[in-house]
């Protein structure tokens, strides 16, 4: 019998640390899962009570310290990060002094979806960037420096050519320096300029179709000189553009070589006016033909942008490809010449100057060997045309648009156009059309700070005084 008893006090202590086992491992599963869906956004408290599962959405700004509205509810301010049921909200950001910003997002279970909300002023400042006139402007190919002639200084000897540069610390107005005198019978107000790629040098063509031909010397950007005591490149002009074109095109090969092949494809064959971000992770084109992009060209990854793209082209559709989430959106259409004559937009200008059609130069990306490799550098003519005007609006047409077109603002998130005496910034899908500057400005020149902290105009505010560079100030 004492055996027996033993025997059962025994057994009743090994089933009690079994069972204490057993719920001790409950526990801590059941923990562990908690733990790991609360980690992934689930079993939250809100303000709209008990979330058993739910998305985040990052509700940030630049600037920060803005109310963010989810279904016109004021709810919290940026920068913060919020616990949605999945679903569609229409998220809206304001800020005293700024355009609001609105998007419908979609919130999917497990994921962020982020607002990157970029504020602009809703009134901007202006401050000037010279004040003797800027005529014949042109950007580098860089983006870091401009080009102009002015005529109208106090003192001839300041009267020339300057560059601005736009990277520098200095102030505003001290940003552009000298680096030619004017000269007599140069007409360098109706010159041609023409950058070469690494932006340190520009063929200055002046008086083209004289009896003489012309003026053809290569300027250095970094100092002063005599535009006279320059040699005349006029004989080999053909072979520089040739090297500086051959220079482009294994750039432009190396960069396209990262996109999918169904999208080089169609660039290449099937659009024009192509131009890659800055961060050359996307590609801003305009149709040529119908076409349907095929669904899954890149592998799918999380968190996408959830507004609606558009995978079916149109002739003169104007479209973004993203690499990185394969998403197309259309952002606007082209305007034909015909239509825009229609608009009493000044049709004595020749076409093909005024409507300027980027040629790609990598056409043959799919070869094993680039053409520097196979062919002379007389192959690289592609950009050249019988004038230098048009040589010099292929060129810098190749490096941005000059018209009113869409173009690359620098944050490689936002484009942005002009539209009769507007200017516009949008967001690489399509959203947010922001009018940033409405009032007179010159040639339809619109060029974007480096930095994205403001945008360059040409503008006069008297019909006495010359146009001027200005600053249309972005950021407060």
């Amino acid at each position: 019998m004492r055996f027996k008893a033993l025997f059962n006090a025994l057994l009743k202590r090994i089933n009690t640390r079994v069972l204490y086992t057993i719920l001790s491992a409950f526990v801590i599963l059941a923990g562990t899962i908690v733990a790991i869906g609360y980690a992934k956004g689930n079993y939250r408290f809100t303000q709209n009570g008990f979330i058993k599962e739910s998305g985040l959405l990052s509700a940030n700004s630049f600037p920060t310290g803005a109310q963010v509205l989810i279904d016109n509810k004021l709810v919290t301010a940026t920068n913060d990060t919020l616990y949605l049921e999945p679903g569609t909200y229409q998220i809206k950001i304001v800020k005293d002094g700024y355009a609001p910003w609105e998007k419908t997002i979609s919130i999917e279970k497990e994921l962020v979806a982020q607002t990157n909300a970029l504020l602009f002023p809703s009134a901007p400042s202006l401050t000037p960037l010279s004040f003797t006139g800027a005529e014949n402007v042109s950007p580098s190919p860089d983006g870091q420096k401009i080009i102009y002639y002015t005529q109208a200084a106090s003192v001839d000897t300041q009267n020339g050519l300057y560059i601005m540069e736009l990277g520098n610390l200095l102030p505003l107005q001290k940003s552009a320096k000298q680096i030619a005198e004017n000269v007599p019978n140069w007409n360098l107000e109706t010159a041609n300029f023409i950058w070469s790629p690494d932006s340190n040098q520009v063929m200055v063509v002046a008086n083209e179709n004289s009896a003489s031909g012309g003026h053809h010397v290569l300027l250095s950007v970094d100092k002063k000189q005599s535009l006279t005591d320059l040699p005349d490149v006029g004989i080999r002009r053909k072979q520089i553009f040739s090297q500086w074109e051959e220079e482009m095109y294994l750039r432009e090969r190396q960069f396209l070589a990262k996109f999918p092949e169904e999208i080089i494809q169609y660039a290449t064959t099937s659009a024009r006016n192509v131009y890659m971000s800055p961060d050359k992770k996307k590609l801003l084109y305009t149709a040529q033909e119908q076409h349907t992009l095929p669904e899954g060209i890149m592998p799918p990854v999380p968190a996408t942008n959830t507004q609606l793209e558009e995978r079916r082209l149109e002739p003169n559709g104007i479209y973004i490809y993203d690499s990185e989430e394969d998403k197309n959106f259309k952002i606007g259409t082209e305007l034909t010449q015909d239509s825009q004559q229609d608009s009493q937009i000044d049709n004595q200008i020749d076409s093909q100057i005024k409507y300027p059609q980027k040629q790609l130069l990598a056409t043959d990306l799919y070869n094993p060997l680039p053409l520097s490799l196979e062919a002379s550098p007389s192959a690289f003519m592609k950009l050249q045309a019988t004038s230098s005007a048009q040589t010099a609006v292929n060129f810098r047409t190749y490096h941005a648009p000059y018209t009113s077109s869409y173009q690359w603002f620098p944050d490689s998130n936002h484009v942005t156009h002009s539209l009769a005496d507007s200017i516009m910034i949008t967001e690489y899908d399509g959203t947010n059309i922001t009018t940033v500057y409405s009032g007179p400005f010159g040639e339809n020149f619109t060029y974007p700070w480096p930095d994205g902290s403001k945008l360059i105009i040409l503008t006069a505010f008297s019909p006495n005084s010359p146009l001027n560079l200005y600053a249309v100030e972005l950021k407060r």
